[in-house]
C-alpha cells in the first residue's frame, strides 16, 4: 500500500505540473513569446500591431526574444508625455497593466493615439513588468508620422518686403529751408561703382553723399526695381526688356558685368577692366564687407529701407507713357507704404507722367518735366506751385542752361536747382562740380560722390 500511495502521489504531481504549463490564463514574467505587453508592445494572437513602425514588423509574431523595432527618442524629448504611447491593445493575458481604458482587444489592430501630454506615466503592479519608458530595457515604439505636417512659414518674396525702419532723413522742406548744397549720388555714383547696385549706394554713403538718386521700373511680375534703362543690355550679361523679366530673373543677372572705372558704359574695353564682373554669379569673391547680392538689381523697397536717413531723388522710367504711368502709380503706393512722403523727390522727363504721379501722391515733392522746363526757361512760363525743385542739365540742345544768371532767376521764383551732369568725360570731376557750386546751385547729382565731397570742402 505504501508503494501504491507513493506512486499515486508522483502521478498526481506530474499531472498538476503538465496542466499548469498549458493554462492560457496563467500570468507571470514575460516569456520567450513576448507575452509581456510592456516589452513587445503587442498581442500574442499574431495580429500585426500598427505602431507607426515603418518596417511593418509584427512584434512578437515570430517568437523572437527581442522584437524588431525602430529606436526613437524617448517621449518627452519632443515635448510629448513621459509615458509610452498607448499600443492600442488591452491584453487580457497581462494583468499587470493597469491602463486598459484606451482600447479593447477585439481582434483588430487599433490605430495609435497621440499621447496626452497631461497624462501621468502608466505604472504597473508588483509583478515586475512595466509599460513605462523609464524601465532600463524598455524601447519606445516609433511615433506615428503626422499625416499633414504644418507647412513652414512662407519666406518673404525675394527682397520685396524687408522690415520698414523708422525714417530719420530730413524732409525735403527742411533741406530747402537750410539752403544746403547737396551731394546727390547719381545711381549710387555710377562713375565710381556699378550703376544702381547696393554696392554703389553704400560706397556713395561712405564717400559723403547726402542723398541718393535712382531710377525705377516695373518687372514682369509688378515689382518696382532700381533700374535706369528699360532694357538690361547696358549693365548685365544679357539683353531684354525689364518689363518682360520677373524679379527672380532680373535679380539673377550680374548688374556689374559692364562696369569699368576707366570708361562707363563702354563695352569694348579689355576684360581685365571689368573689375566686378562675376561677383554676382559667384565666380569671383566680393570685396570685404559685401556679398554677391550687392551686385544685383535691387528693388526700390530694398534701397529705401536700407537708407532711412537719406533723402531719395527718384526718376520714373518706363520706355513709353503708358508703362511709365504704371510705374508712377506703383511708386506713389510704395512711398506711402514706406512712410517716405516728405523725404522723397520725384522727377520724369514726361510731364504727363509727373502729372499722373502728383495726382496719386500730391504731398510728395516733384520736379517739372521737359516741356514745362523749356517753356519756363525760354518763354518765362509760370510753373504750378507744387513744383519745388528744378532738375536740369548744364547744357540742353547746345544751350547753356546752368549759369549764375539762370540759377539766380530760379531762386528768385522760389525754386531750388539740382544739376545732373550729362557728359562724364568733361563734367564728372571736382573742378566742374566747383564751378556749379559757384553758380549757386543747391545740389549736384554726381557720378563721383567722393569728388563732390571734395568740391564742397
Amino acid at each position: 500500500m505504501r508503494r501504491i500511495a507513493i506512486a499515486l502521489g508522483l502521478t498526481f504531481a506530474l499531472l498538476a505540473g503538465a496542466c499548469g504549463s498549458d493554462d492560457p490564463s496563467a500570468t507571470g514574467p514575460a516569456d520567450a513569446e513576448g507575452a509581456d505587453a510592456g516589452e513587445a508592445g503587442g498581442t500574442d494572437d499574431g495580429a500585426p500591431e500598427d505602431d507607426g513602425d515603418a518596417s511593418g514588423d509584427d512584434d512578437g509574431e515570430d517568437g523572437s526574444d527581442e522584437p524588431v523595432r525602430t529606436t526613437v527618442p524617448l517621449a518627452g524629448d519632443d515635448g510629448s508625455s513621459d509615458s509610452e504611447p498607448d499600443s492600442g491593445t488591452d491584453n487580457p493575458d497581462n494583468g499587470d497593466n493597469t491602463d486598459t481604458g484606451d482600447a479593447t482587444n477585439d481582434g483588430d489592430a487599433a490605430e495609435p493615439e497621440t499621447p496626452d501630454n497631461t497624462a501621468p506615466p502608466t505604472n504597473t503592479t508588483d509583478t515586475g513588468s512595466t509599460t513605462s519608458t523609464a524601465g532600463a530595457d524598455a524601447t519606445p515604439p516609433a511615433a506615428p508620422p503626422a499625416p499633414n505636417p504644418p507647412p513652414a512659414p512662407d519666406a518673404p518674396p525675394l527682397d520685396t518686403d524687408p522690415a520698414i525702419p523708422a525714417v530719420t532723413a530730413p524732409t525735403i522742406d527742411e533741406v530747402i529751408a537750410r539752403g544746403d548744397v547737396l551731394n546727390l549720388a547719381h545711381a549710387g555714383g555710377d562713375q565710381d561703382a556699378p550703376h544702381s547696385t547696393m554696392f554703389a549706394f553704400r560706397q556713395a554713403v561712405a564717400a559723403g553723399a547726402d542723398a541718393l538718386e535712382l531710377d525705377v521700373l516695373l518687372t514682369a511680375d509688378g515689382v518696382l526695381v532700381v533700374q535706369h534703362d528699360d532694357t538690361v543690355d547696358k549693365t548685365t550679361e544679357t539683353t531684354g526688356p525689364v518689363n518682360q523679366l520677373t524679379l527672380a530673373e532680373i535679380q539673377a543677372l550680374d548688374n556689374a558685368y559692364w562696369f569699368s572705372p576707366e570708361c562707363w558704359p563702354c563695352q569694348d574695353r579689355p576684360e581685365s577692366e571689368y573689375i566686378y564682373r562675376g561677383i554676382r554669379t559667384g565666380e569671383v569673391e566680393p570685396p570685404a564687407g559685401f556679398s554677391a547680392d550687392d551686385f544685383r538689381v535691387p528693388t526700390f523697397r530694398e534701397v529705401a529701407t536700407a537708407f532711412p536717413d537719406f533723402i531719395l531723388d527718384v526718376e520714373i522710367k518706363g520706355g513709353d507713357r503708358a508703362v511709365a504711368i504704371a510705374v508712377a502709380e506703383a511708386l506713389a503706393r510704395e512711398i506711402e507704404e514706406l512712410g517716405r512722403t516728405d523725404t522723397v523727390a520725384v522727377a520724369s522727363f514726361d510731364d504727363a507722367v509727373i502729372d499722373a504721379f502728383h495726382a496719386a501722391a500730391p504731398d510728395v515733392a516733384v520736379s517739372p518735366g521737359l516741356d514745362r522746363l523749356v517753356s519756363w526757361f525760354l518763354n518765362g512760363a509760370t510753373l504750378e506751385p507744387h513744383f519745388k525743385i528744378l532738375q536740369v542739365p548744364p547744357f540742353q540742345f547746345g544751350i547753356e542752361v546752368v549759369n549764375a544768371e539762370n540759377v539766380a532767376r530760379a531762386k528768385a521764383e522760389g525754386f531750388v536747382v539740382w544739376v545732373w551732369p550729362d557728359d562724364a568725360s568733361t563734367q564728372e570731376n571736382e573742378a566742374f562740380y566747383r564751378t556749379l557750386i559757384g553758380y549757386g546751385v543747391d545740389g549736384v547729382i554726381a557720378g563721383r560722390p567722393a569728388a563732390m565731397t571734395a568740391a564742397l570742402s
